[in-house]
């Protein structure tokens, strides 16, 4: 979801003015996905190498994010949307966690009609890989799991997506072009898609374009077209 902090400047504004109007893009996407039948949504919302950043914005990231989790929990009930984590919670102060269990919980307890809202919150794919690769290698270490016969389905159940399917189109906002560490192995043959559209800009017309935009493509998965 990039584009914020330029959102505010060129508004000479704070750039946490922009990471607030980031947050209603969020809300206006969930809404818009429901509506188009979409089942799971990803934000990268922060990621591992965003702890580089001035102190500053990192506690107010974080402030905003407990402030989303709970402002938002209500809303996320009513529309029926599963809200599920995925990144380290090592580093993440105890109120972060805590807010993020409650919405993870609450939502997850409700009827849920609409789609999962999967946040990433201080996510790295090479650190997701790292820790599946640990995973196998106690799991092989206990005599649990037969190094000769890890498939791809093995390693897909230790890493933190698993159970969701992988991603089919992965927006880039701002035009960015690159993928950023950004769930590496999921998105192996996902579509990619760049807008100029800073993220607080990004609306439900720009969802669609981008939906369009993805509904145009042939998809082969390495085989050929038509066969």
């Amino acid at each position: 979801m990039d584009g914020n902090g330029r959102w505010a400047t060129e508004r000479g504004q704070p750039r946490m003015m922009g990471h607030r109007e980031g947050a209603k893009s969020v809300r206006r996407l969930i809404k818009a996905a429901g509506r188009l039948g979409i089942e799971y949504i990803t934000l990268y919302s922060f990621s591992t190498e965003n702890w580089k950043r001035p102190a500053e914005e990192v506690e107010a990231l974080m402030s905003l994010c407990v402030a989303y989790c709970r402002s938002e929990m209500d809303e996320l009930i009513s529309n029926g949307i599963r809200v599920r984590v995925i990144g380290r919670r090592e580093g993440l102060s105890d109120e972060v966690i805590s807010a993020l269990h409650q919405v993870e919980e609450a939502t997850n307890r409700a009827s849920s009609s609409g789609p999962t809202l999967c946040l990433a919150i201080n996510y790295g794919a090479r650190e997701e890989l790292l820790d599946m690769v640990r995973a196998v290698a106690r799991d092989a270490q206990a005599g649990t799991l037969d190094p000769d016969s890890i498939s791809g389905s093995d390693l897909e159940d230790r890493l933190y997506t698993t159970g969701m399917p992988d991603p089919d189109l992965l927006i880039r906002t701002a035009g960015e072009y690159r993928v950023s560490n950004f769930l590496l192995w999921q998105i192996s043959y996902a579509e990619l898609y760049v807008t100029s559209t800073l993220w607080p800009d990004f609306d439900e017309h720009a969802l669609h374009d981008a939906i369009r935009s993805y509904a145009g493509r042939e998809r082969r998965f390495g085989g050929l077209g038509g066969v």
